[in-house]
């Protein structure tokens, strides 16, 4: 089962650039989740089909749809349960 983060963030967002480190850490311990990084500036398609309103949103999916969904700076903790929710 393919399991993905997905980070819809703003280069203008300060709370995006808290998140950042947390997701570069969780990207080098789980190589099998795919982490995608979705600029809402230039990908406002995707954003609109995951209904994204506030910055960040992460949102955990898997082969069978959306697991979890974080909006705001989110710790490793909540981010890691997800994951292992979803299968990772």
């Amino acid at each position: 089962m393919t399991v993905r983060l997905k980070d819809f963030y703003a280069d203008w967002c300060g709370p995006c650039k808290t998140q950042d480190p947390i997701l570069e850490e969780l990207e080098s311990d789980y190589p099998d989740v795919n982490f995608e990084k979705v600029d809402v500036e230039s990908e406002q398609e995707v954003a609109n089909q995951y209904q994204v309103r506030s910055l960040p949103t992460l949102i955990v999916e898997n082969d069978d749809g959306v697991v979890d969904r974080f909006v705001g700076v989110t710790q490793r903790e909540d981010l890691e349960a997800a994951l292992a929710d979803a299968g990772a």
